[in-house]
């Protein structure tokens, strides 16, 4: 240190005089591409591709929806054609008990009466079975929605009450299927 010299000036140069520089901006070989993106040509082929593939699935989801639709339309042409098929069953035993009375060669009156009788107790089993309720509103009050009118009397029941019942109306499944024809309380 005698020469007047900065010990980290000399510990520099030394440094620098052994180690050559070596520059950020050194290039690669001229064969290789570092950042390499793909041609228009390529993401033009690639976007077409993907279009295809959406149009394809589209065609699916469309094809699957018309199925579907097409399916719950015959589902509801059958329920429609075959809606009363289990109600029919339970009328094929009614209609085997008439024709095994009718098929009796000497009838009484009595035994005539009593298998119209048990040929009605199935008939109402059917009835009920199948959700056919009777409605016989006699003393009720008149209900427009379950009720026909065909005229009024006078009478001791207050009005609008239904007097006397002509034909039982019936019901299925809590909708009407035939009104009861009655006749209605005029009132005092």
């Amino acid at each position: 240190m005698s020469n007047n010299e900065n010990p980290q000036e000399s510990l520099l140069g030394n440094e620098t005089a052994a180690e050559p520089a070596i520059t950020p901006t050194a290039e690669a070989p001229a064969g290789e591409h570092t950042d390499t993106l793909p041609s228009v040509e390529e993401q033009f082929r690639a976007l077409e591709l993907k279009a295809a593939e959406h149009y394809d699935a589209w065609l699916r989801a469309k094809a699957e929806g018309e199925n579907i639709r097409r399916r719950a339309q015959e589902d509801i042409a059958k329920a429609h054609k075959f809606a009363v098929e289990r109600f029919a069953g339970e009328l094929l035993a009614v209609k085997d008990s008439l024709e095994a009375a009718l098929a009796v060669p000497e009838q009484t009156v009595e035994s005539f009466k009593s298998g119209v009788e048990l040929t009605l107790k199935q008939l109402v089993a059917a009835f009920e079975k199948n959700a056919l309720i009777e409605v016989s509103p006699a003393g009720e009050k008149f209900d427009p929605h379950k009720h026909q009118a065909i005229g009024m009397v006078d009478s001791e029941q207050e009005a609008n009450t239904v007097v006397t019942v002509l034909q039982k109306g019936y019901t299925i499944a809590d909708r009407v299927l035939r009104p009861a024809l009655v006749m209605v309380a005029k009132g005092k």
